[in-house]
């Protein structure tokens, strides 16, 4: 039997695997490798944005009727707007439902140098965040309701502040929205006051609405090999975990929702791309409810209901909560709320892609660049499969050796397969060859590489991220020789072209195959890899080239003892 053979047919077999499985999540598919588990969700009516049955319609518990008139949902986009500012976040508040509208973050650009727009409420795109009351047979104040201006500027804290309130058959609804300095997290108060004598339960619900369409990219070339990335609503409990809900499943009603949350019990709701997230992280002293459905021709929203009771009259109500609207960054995801660090999803490699980004974040707070973080990273992961990695290129080595015993088999047993391979492996059992001993530096790199690729693919830290002198940004491939040609469908960058020449010196190290059709694909192997890597984000390309030389300069070394022990 050949095992180079075999392993080089396995090879292939898992790229082509991953390659399927790719596009299976890309046509909207769960992954092969696992994904939500699928139950039915709480009943909601679909509903245009802003109609009456557009608020939520019901508990899992116990129902809760809105009876909202309906309202034209383009009113807010052209209703009033209001600014709410720091130094990393920019919000617009419309008059109509006092909702989030619109979010820039001032510090992530896009590919025009312009700030990442999160948040649109416009007839292309649509995404915001909204509240409101819902109550048994009430027209309450909601997300369609007019919201004046109560109040607005800095509080004692030097924080920016907004204040809005909306009142409906005797109650009335307050909405504070606060900003501290640096911070993604939105602090949002909604202070219900019973004025009349309302018998029934009120229920607060707090949403994110979004269309299905896709992010914003940064660059020509971005997104060519990450179509996987998971676009969509996302459920986080203490005990049902993280549950991502995909738009496909949405429609089918195959998703899990996690209802009855108890009070105390750490819940939030998401809407997450790539590198960007928003949520809704409400108090912890009630029981809540999550809900998920399509409200429309390609918009969908997930959000949490929580019950405020029967309100006496003349009595305030106030519920606390937080909205986020930001980037994906480990560290501070880390300090919101609890799981949130969740939010950046390294796919089914979590296991080994969370640990190589702790040691690349540590490696770049001393270092300053993600560039040289990645070398070092490299050089710490070859340094562990040191011993291994050796024994296999000894393997490689001696393979090399008796390459000439080898053909003369293939010749004196030609027509005879079986008889060649016993005599092979009695060969191999003489001088203590492995056979599989080759393959496995090349084996061991494989899950490295796809968890590296997910870091890099997940990991906002590295977006626009630059190394030395044309790779400009870490997280999309090399251009630069496109960009020096004016070609503007295929990146081509130098780095694929230094990993495709390694790849090739390290074939003419190796032994050749004694199958000449194994061979002359060993060969174009080098060819074949640097057309793929054209399309790989520039910090995977930079891994994999220092890889190599690291693994050249190793095996070269090894071959010159060899040769020399064998020369005596």
């Amino acid at each position: 039997m050949d095992f180079k053979k075999t392993i080089l047919w396995a090879v292939f077999s898992m790229s082509g695997l991953m390659l399927y499985n790719n596009w299976q999540v890309h046509e909207g598919k769960p992954s092969m490798f696992g994904g939500p588990i699928t139950t039915t969700p709480a009943p909601a009516d679909k509903a245009v944005a802003g109609s009456k049955t557009d608020v939520p319609t019901q508990l899992s518990s116990a129902p809760v009727i809105a009876t909202t008139p309906s309202i034209n949902g383009d009113l807010m986009e052209s209703a009033e707007k209001f600014t709410l500012q720091n130094d990393v976040l920019a919000l617009k508040i419309s008059s109509s439902g006092a909702n989030v509208v619109d979010a820039k973050l001032l510090k992530s650009l896009t590919a025009e140098n312009k700030p990442v727009e999160l948040f649109q409420y416009t007839s292309k795109h649509k995404y915001f965040a909204r509240s409101g009351l819902i109550s048994l047979n009430s027209d309450l104040p909601n997300h369609t309701s007019t919201f004046r201006l109560a109040q607005s500027g800095k509080d004692e804290s030097g924080r920016p502040f907004v204040i809005f309130f909306s009142e409906r058959n005797g109650v009335k609804l307050e909405k504070t929205f606060i900003l501290s300095q640096g911070s993604y997290v939105v602090d949002v108060g909604h202070r219900v006051t019973q004025a009349g004598n309302n018998p029934n339960p009120l229920v607060l619900y707090t949403e994110i609405v979004r269309d299905a369409s896709q992010e914003q990219k940064i660059g020509p070339f971005d997104g060519a090999f990450s179509a996987s990335t998971f676009t969509g609503p996302a459920a986080y409990t203490d005990k049902e975990k993280f549950n991502k809900l995909e738009f496909t499943a949405i429609d089918k009603n195959k998703i899990t929702i996690p209802t009855q949350i108890a009070a105390g019990e750490p819940a939030w709701i998401a809407m997450v791309q790539q590198y960007f997230a928003s949520a809704w992280i409400p108090g912890d002293k009630t029981i809540r409810d999550i809900y998920a459905n399509k409200i429309d021709n390609n918009l969908y929203r997930i959000g949490m209901q929580t019950p405020l009771g029967i309100i006496p009259a003349g009595s305030t109500v106030v519920e606390k909560a937080k909205l986020f609207v930001g980037p994906q960054e480990e560290r501070m995801l880390e300090t919101i709320a609890p799981g949130f660090e969740l939010l950046k999803d390294y796919g089914y490699l979590t296991i080994l892609a969370k640990p190589i980004f702790w040691l690349l974040d540590n490696i770049h707070s001393y270092v300053g660049n993600w560039g040289w973080s990645i070398i070092l990273l490299t050089i710490l992961i070859k340094l562990v499969f040191f011993p291994l990695s050796a024994a296999s290129y000894k393997s490689m080595a001696r393979m090399k050796e008796v390459q000439p015993r080898l053909v003369a088999m293939k010749e004196q047993f030609k027509g005879e397969p079986q008889k060649m391979n016993q005599a092979m492996m009695e060969m191999y059992r003489k001088e203590k060859i492995n056979p599989l001993g080759g393959c496995l530096p090349v084996v061991i790199q494989i899950p490295v590489f796809i968890a590296l690729y997910w870091v890099l693919l997940s990991s906002v830290e590295l977006r626009g991220a630059p190394w030395i002198l044309w790779v400009h940004d870490l997280s999309l491939p090399d251009t630069s020789i496109s960009d020096l040609i004016g070609l503007n469908s295929i990146p081509i960058g130098i780095l694929p072209i230094i990993m495709a020449a390694s790849m090739f010196v390290q074939t003419k190290l190796n032994p050749t195959p004694p199958d000449p059709i194994q061979a002359k694909v060993m060969m174009y192997m080098p060819l074949i890899f640097s057309v793929m890597f054209f399309f790989f984000p520039a910090g995977l390309v930079l891994y994999w080239v220092v890889n190599n030389l690291l693994s050249i300069a190793q095996q070269w070394q090894i071959n010159q003892m060899i040769g020399k022990k064998l020369a005596k």
